[in-house]
C-alpha cells in the first residue's frame, strides 16, 4: 500500500471528524490503491482524540461508606478521584429504620453483578440483633431496609458488630463476615467473656436465603472488623483488628480461598487504638485506610504485597468526624451523576434525602 500526500477529495467536510468517511479506491485487480493521507491521518488523530474522550468519562473514582457518631442519622458517603484526597457529599443517604436502637455503624457496601450496591450494617451495640441491609443502584433511592438475624440459631450471642460484605464470582455468591461473641465458646485469654470476639460468616446469592452462620476465623485471641482482599485466583488476605488489649491495632492474614483458612498472622501493621480497615488499590499499591479513633482521626499504610507496610497518614486528607465503613470503586461519570443529582434533591426538598 502506498499513500500519497494529494488532495483528492476523500474526506467530507460535515459531521463529526471521527465519524467522516475515508474513502478509498481499491481496484480488486491489483491495480493501483489510493487513501488520501491527509484523510487517514484525520481519522486516526479522531480516534485517538474519542478514545480520550471516552477513557475521561471511565476514569476510576472510589466512594467510600460513612457514619458520624453516635450513629443514628444515618448512612453518609465521602468520595475521592486519587485515593487520597476525600470530599464529604453533604447529606444522609439512608437513614436506618430497623432494630431496637435504629443505628446504623460500619456500613459495608458492595456493587454486585445485578447492577445493585448491597449495604450492610451493623444494627445495635448489644443483643442479638441481626444485621441491617437494603440495596440501590443509585445510592440515592433505596429499597426497603430489612434486618438480617444472622445469628438467630445461636441464642447467647452477645452483639453482631461489623459486618463486611464481599462479592465472590467464582461462587457467584455475596459472602457476609462479621464478629459475635458467644460466652464460654473460645478460651478466654485477656479480654472478658462477653468481649471475646470471633469472626463468623454467611453466604447468600439473592439476600433471601442464607447459608447457616458458620466460624470464619479464630486467631486465638479476640478480633473484629475484617475486611478480605482478593489478589489472585487463590490469593486471599485477611486484614483485621486484633481487639485484644493493650494491642487494638490491624493485622493481616493469608488464605488461598476466600474462606480460609487463614494462617501466618503478622504483627500489627498500625498504630494501636486503631480499627475499621478498607482496603483499596491504585497504581501497584493498596492503601489501608484505619479508623484511629483514639486519636479522632484516620490513617493509611500502603503495601504492595502485605508485608512491607509504609505509613502514607501525611498523605491522605480525610473530612472531619467520618467513621469508618468500606471504600467501593465507581466510574468517574457515576460519582459526577451522583454529585449531581444529590445537589438537586437537596435543593428541590429543601432537606436532606431520607431524613
Amino acid at each position: 500500500m502506498r499513500y500519497k500526500n494529494k488532495s483528492d477529495n476523500c474526506v467530507r467536510s460535515s459531521g463529526y471528524p471521527f465519524m467522516q468517511s475515508v474513502v478509498r479506491r481499491l481496484d480488486l485487480s491489483g491495480k493501483k490503491r489510493r487513501t488520501s493521507f491527509f484523510a487517514l491521518r484525520l481519522y486516526v488523530l479522531s480516534g485517538i482524540f474519542f478514545m480520550l474522550l471516552l477513557a475521561g468519562c471511565n476514569r476510576g473514582a472510589y466512594v467510600y461508606t460513612s457514619f458520624h457518631e453516635p450513629a443514628d442519622k444515618g448512612l453518609r458517603l465521602i468520595y475521592s478521584t486519587d485515593g487520597y484526597s476525600w470530599t464529604a457529599l453533604p447529606g444522609i443517604l439512608l437513614k436506618p429504620l430497623v432494630g431496637k436502637q435504629k443505628i446504623m455503624r460500619d456500613p459495608s457496601m458492595v456493587k454486585g453483578p445485578d447492577g445493585y450496591f448491597h449495604l450492610v450494617w451493623t444494627a445495635g451495640w448489644q443483643g442479638n440483633e441481626g444485621i441491617g441491609y437494603a440495596k440501590s443502584k443509585d445510592l440515592l433511592h433505596w429499597s426497603r431496609e430489612r434486618l438480617i438475624s444472622v445469628m438467630k440459631s445461636e441464642p447467647g450471642t452477645v452483639n453482631v458488630w461489623a459486618p463486611e460484605i464481599s462479592y465472590l464470582p467464582a461462587k457467584k455468591t455475596y459472602l457476609i463476615v462479621w464478629a459475635s461473641t458467644i460466652p464460654y465458646r473460645f478460651e478466654k485469654g485477656i479480654e472478658d467473656e462477653r468481649n471475646n470476639h470471633r469472626l463468623y460468616y454467611v453466604t447468600t446469592a439473592d439476600f433471601k436465603t442464607f447459608s447457616k452462620p458458620a466460624l470464619y476465623f479464630d486467631p486465638g485471641f479476640s478480633s473484629i472488623d475484617a475486611t478480605l482482599v482478593q489478589r489472585g485466583k487463590d490469593d486471599f488476605v485477611l486484614v483485621f483488628k486484633d481487639n485484644t488489649r493493650p494491642v487494638r491495632a490491624i493485622k493481616v492474614a493469608f488464605g488461598t480461598t476466600a474462606f480460609g483458612p487463614f494462617s501466618d498472622v503478622s504483627a500489627a501493621v498500625t498504630p494501636g487504638y486503631s480499627e475499621g480497615p478498607t482496603v483499596l488499590k491504585t497504581g501497584k499499591d493498596y492503601l489501608i485506610y484505619y479508623d484511629w479513633y483514639n486519636h479522632g482521626s484516620f490513617g493509611a499504610v500502603s503495601t504492595r504485597d502485605f508485608r512491607h507496610f509504609k505509613n502514607v497518614t501525611q498523605r491522605i486528607k480525610v473530612p472531619a468526624k467520618h467513621k469508618h465503613g468500606t471504600v467501593v470503586p465507581v466510574s468517574r461519570h457515576f460519582l459526577k451523576s451522583l454529585i449531581r443529582e444529590q445537589k438537586h434533591s437537596n435543593a428541590m426538598t429543601g432537606k436532606l434525602i431520607n431524613e
